[in-house]
């Protein structure tokens, strides 16, 4: 029976538990002697690869556990008639998210496809339909809004949007979901992770603390490392 049948979990201990989580699998990647270039151009000594989830079945079970208790939970047991996923990481989590709660699946592309239907949009979408869309991550928002304003397009309605996984670093991101009209939920940040991987010694002291500073500062750490120093939304 799924955990959130009968009680909803803390949701601080739905982080801490996810956190450990992706440590065990090997998700997280810390290395401030070789900072990671992302897409932004961004330099950071932290690097999440959800997508491995989907190779731990008891894990991924769990997981997806814990996001249906904190969409119910948080946004209610009747306010959703389908879930999206996200080109490409999304589109799984979609899939055991709706199977988890009894909804259909669509899928979202980044752009129409250019041939045949030339659709964005895959899978049976009614207009007036109220989506929930999640992706495996998010940083500052911009891709999900890529799904979300599709959808939008398509005559239906997005309100609330899930990220397993959440930057939580820049104010940007609360900015662009204020604005848009969309309420974030998400399983873990960052300082979740930080705080699971410092109470493992799950790294050595001076990685977790140049992390830290990471996370305090993060366009001043990048732009100290030859990144960039002004984060478009992402």
């Amino acid at each position: 029976m799924p955990m959130f049948a009968n009680t909803f979990p803390d949701k601080a201990k739905i982080a801490d538990l996810f956190a450990g989580q992706l440590l065990e699998i090997g998700a997280v990647h810390f290395n401030a002697t070789e900072p990671y270039k992302l897409a932004s151009g961004m330099m950071s000594p932290v690097y999440i690869d959800c997508r491995k989830l989907i190779s731990y079945p008891r894990i991924r079970s769990a997981v997806m556990d814990f996001a249906a208790a904190t969409i119910l939970s948080e946004a209610g047991f009747e306010q959703f008639d389908c879930i999206a996923g996200g080109e490409t990481a999304g589109i799984p989590f979609a899939a055991f998210l709706a199977e988890r709660l009894g909804l259909p699946m669509i899928y979202v592309r980044k752009k129409p496809k250019g041939h045949g239907r030339n659709a964005q949009i895959e899978g049976e979408l009614r207009e007036g339909s109220r989506v929930l869309v999640i992706e495996d991550l998010t940083t500052a928002g911009g891709s999900m809004f890529t799904f979300i304003d599709a959808i939008r397009a398509a005559g239906s309605t997005v309100d609330h949007g899930i990220a397993l996984f959440y930057y939580g670093i820049f104010g940007e991101a609360e900015s662009r979901f204020a604005d848009g009209g969309v309420k974030l939920h998400y399983l873990a940040t960052w300082r979740d992770v930080l705080a699971a991987a410092t109470r493992r010694q799950a790294f050595d002291p001076a990685t977790l603390a140049s992390v830290e500073a990471f996370l305090d500062a993060p366009l001043e750490w990048s732009a100290s490392h030859g990144g960039v120093a002004a984060l478009e939304a992402q």
